[in-house]
């Protein structure tokens, strides 16, 4: 996609809320209002393949050419309408003839049942370059030669996480949606089982090959939504999480009639680790804030050999709030009523 021509309108409904009943003394809902925000947020996806005894090892880093997106969103109750654009005057978004150009899609479901966070997900990552080259050459020379590329390099992932809170007064609302308001400091233990299918596809030197992965684990997090100043309009709130998992892999190479060869099976056990941090600051009307989301996926391959997937997300956000148009209202709550779940 060109950077000067770069603009998505995606419209999805996002953030599904099923209704429970909230401790209006400890959490603000702010369902009922209109929310306009501009965000500009960016990601980063990396593939670390490290081979060789640990005193020695060489370390491959593939990695997308990154870009930072603005969007524009309009959110009510359980409705998100965002246009997305690349600006080409933004760092690091006009350097595709040194690192190829790289696609980036992630739609992600959330609901949430009384103190169950429901996420699926769907994520679309085409085109990688090797980060690292100058470990790799020596001779290489950043900013005139041109980093090795993957263009036709893809990997699709469906998934999801259940997730159950367990201290009944504690809102992550508040910080994944910014649809609640923490008043006062809470932390809470957040277990969760995440699940995944992922599909690989490159074509290299007129070579197809192809890779599906079924991955699960079980993983126990902490979350604490910290509450400051005289009229606790400010938060900080940092989370972190540890899981253990399995991971099955089918992979296999194309001929050009279409037949399968060098097919190989293999199981795996597998680590995960996930930290973030969001920063905000929250009136009736007013909103703006940070997040940063790092989420690591690791297995060893074989002897000496490891993987290790890493992505991460970072969001700037500024918002206001407003109460809704009386015609969007009353045509919502028409809707409602042939669609409760609305």
């Amino acid at each position: 996609m060109s950077p000067k021509s770069a603009v998505a309108l995606l419209v999805s409904f996002i953030a599904f809320g099923v209704k429970a009943q909230v401790d209006s003394s400890k959490i603000k809902s702010y369902s009922d209002q209109v929310m306009v925000r501009v965000n500009f947020d960016t990601n980063i996806e990396k593939y670390v393949f490290t081979e060789g005894p640990e005193d020695s090892a060489e370390e491959t880093i593939l990695s997308i050419n990154n870009k930072t997106r603005a969007s524009f969103s309009i959110d009510y109750r359980i409705i998100s309408a965002t246009v997305s654009f690349t600006p080409s005057f933004l760092p690091g978004n006009n350097d595709n003839e040194l690192k190829g150009s790289s696609s980036y899609t992630d739609f992600r479901f959330r609901f949430f049942p009384k103190r169950f966070i429901q996420t699926v997900y769907y994520k679309n990552v085409k085109g990688f370059y090797i980060e690292n080259m100058k470990d790799l050459f020596p001779e290489w020379r950043e900013g005139k030669d041109p980093y090795f590329q993957f263009p036709d390099l893809r990997v699709q992932s469906f998934g999801g996480s259940t997730a159950y809170v367990l201290k009944k007064d504690f809102s992550l609302k508040s910080i994944y949606t910014q649809g609640e308001w923490q008043k006062e400091s809470r932390g809470s233990w957040v277990p969760f089982v995440d699940y995944d299918f992922s599909v690989f596809r490159d074509i290299l030197e007129g070579q197809k090959s192809k890779e599906k992965q079924y991955s699960f684990g079980a993983n126990m997090g902490y979350f604490y939504n910290w509450v400051l100043g005289a009229r606790k309009r400010v938060n900080i709130a940092p989370n972190v999480s540890l899981g253990f998992g399995g991971m099955f892999s089918s992979s296999w190479d194309i001929r050009g009639d279409g037949t399968k060869f060098n097919k190989e099976n293999m199981q795996y056990l597998t680590f995960r680790f996930a930290t973030g941090l969001h920063i905000g600051y929250n009136t009736d009307r007013f909103l703006f804030g940070g997040k940063f989301n790092m989420n690591a996926y690791a297995y060893n391959e074989k002897e000496n050999r490891s993987v290790q997937n890493n992505n991460m997300f970072g969001l700037l956000y500024i918002g206001y709030r407003f109460p809704p148009p009386i015609v969007v209202k009353r045509n919502y709550d028409k809707v409602q009523k042939k669609i409760p779940i609305l």
